[in-house]
């Protein structure tokens, strides 16, 4: 069984009838929806077209509203685009007309990066395709000199080497949108370039205003989010980590990019965080029907790393084959959770516990890995148990049974958690223990013989109340066959 799970974003191509629905049955766990493109409709639809096909499919697939956040661009050219030539001169002018660029000077849509550079900053622009070493800034002009060279076109984004700039999370325009994401009701906020704990608490607010209580994913792009104190800060003001990995390289090098990459997969699961690795996972297969071997291990690295979730961006909102790069990665998934590094954990094995319920969760996959069972479930009305069982690894599956839709959204970008829809009717252990194991039976995730772990708590419909570890095997006891 699959664990890691895949987050597919939404565009035109996932648009055409019927090719959401082949996603589904091609196994998405959620869908991202990007607010960089598209009017607010757009959204709406799409999130309206999943809630759908989760009732028609009886899978419930997650919704992850991805915010722009403050990208920093260069404005436009009367020509559309230049080449720039290295060791050229060229400038970055913010009282110059946005449509007037031209291969001496473009304007800029970001006025404080003349207050932000000084002689010597190094600008990386179009994901540093083009370079540019700054030489003064005279009333608002930044002079450069083209280091490397190349095409520039329209509305380019602009990085700072080694981070540094000033611009606030939340725009404007992102603000805007949150009141579109409360009529969604998203499972999952994504803020761009968060650089401290307040821009995803501000997030946070901004959505409890709009009476949407959604996890907030902070994407990491910038380079002082990696300094070790911001990083465990911002990780701990979320749910969960996107190791964003376009910005991130520009800003700190791809070279340092991989190490990055996994001491933010392995900080997160420490202070037990989800996290989603994104970025060109599989890019040559916006324009091709198979991966590349590189693609192939660069997903099974991630998987190794402990990932909860990858991520395909234009590979499925845009690309020409949307349902096979689901599938290819279904299959590299699927290979990659049988491998025993996937598997091993040592994840809190010397630590104290604060909690009764979280250490019910521990004591539960303890159990689970040194015994003969077939998986485990949690009655969860937080998605906390499942959040620190999933922190192990493990290749057994962990249901989440629950009654709110909130919390089964959570869940669907939990490592190895499958969320099933589940009302508590009765008080009684013996009888809920007998209509957990009727349902697992009905989703053929149970048969005769097979045995696992339920924990649950008093019955009371009360958050971090899970302090019972119970162990059923079906066709045994009171258990149905």
């Amino acid at each position: 069984m699959r664990r890691t799970k895949i987050l597919a974003t939404l565009g035109p191509a996932t648009d055409k009838e019927g090719v959401l629905e082949k996603l589904f049955y091609a196994g998405v766990d959620a869908v991202r929806l990007n607010f960089s493109h598209g009017v607010a409709q757009d959204h709406i639809d799409r999130a309206n077209q999943v809630r759908a096909l989760s009732k028609k499919t009886g899978r419930r697939v997650g919704i992850l509203a991805d915010l722009q956040g403050p990208k920093i661009r260069i404005a436009r050219f009367s020509e559309d685009k230049v080449w720039l030539d290295e060791g050229q001169d060229f400038a970055l002018d913010m009282n110059l007309d946005v449509n007037v660029g031209d291969n001496r000077e473009v304007g800029i849509t970001y006025e404080a990066l003349a207050k932000e550079v000084v002689n010597g900053s190094r600008l990386l622009l179009d994901d540093g395709r083009v370079v540019l070493d700054v030489v003064d800034v005279v009333n608002g002009r930044i002079n450069c000199t083209v280091i490397v060279g190349g095409n520039l076109s329209n509305n380019k984004g602009i990085n700072l080497l080694g981070g540094g700039l000033s611009a606030a999370a939340l725009t404007v325009k992102d603000k805007e949108d949150i009141i579109t994401i409360g009529k969604i009701k998203a499972d999952f906020v994504a803020v761009s370039f968060p650089r401290c704990a307040e821009d995803l608490n501000e997030a946070r607010r901004l959505l409890a205003d709009v009476d949407c209580y959604a996890s907030i994913v902070a994407k990491v792009e910038r380079a002082e989010a990696m300094v070790p104190e911001v990083m465990d800060e911002i990780i701990l003001a979320s749910d969960v980590i996107m190791v964003a990995r376009g910005d991130l390289g520009v800003e700190i090098g791809d070279a340092n990019l991989p190490s990055a990459q996994k001491f933010l997969i392995k900080r997160s699961r420490e202070l037990d965080r989800a996290v989603i690795t994104a970025t060109q996972m599989m890019e040559s297969m916006i324009e091709n029907p198979i991966p590349t071997r590189a693609e192939v291990f660069d997903v099974a690295n991630a998987v190794l790393d402990g990932t909860d979730a990858i991520m395909l961006s234009a590979e499925t909102a845009a690309g020409r084959y949307p349902v096979q790069t689901v599938e290819a990665m279904v299959r590299v998934c699927i290979q990659t959770d049988k491998q025993r590094a996937a598997r091993r954990s040592k994840h809190r094995v010397d630590a104290r516990f604060n909690r009764k319920d979280e250490a019910i969760a521990m004591a539960a996959m303890y159990m689970a890995n040194h015994s003969d069972v077939q998986g485990l479930v949690a009655l969860t009305e937080s998605g906390a148990t499942p959040l620190w069982m999933s922190r192990i690894r493990s290749g057994l599956p962990i249901f989440a049974f629950s009654s709110h839709e909130e919390t089964l959204g959570q869940v669907t970008l939990y490592r190895g958690v499958i969320p099933i829809y589940f009302e508590l009717k009765d008080q009684d252990h013996a009888q809920l223990n007998r209509e957990i194991v009727e349902l697992l039976k009905k989703f053929n995730y149970a048969e005769k013989g097979d045995t696992f772990i339920i924990t649950k708590g008093d019955l009371t419909g009360q958050k971090g109340g899970t302090n019972a570890l119970k162990v059923v095997t079906v066709g045994e006891g009171l258990i149905p066959e």
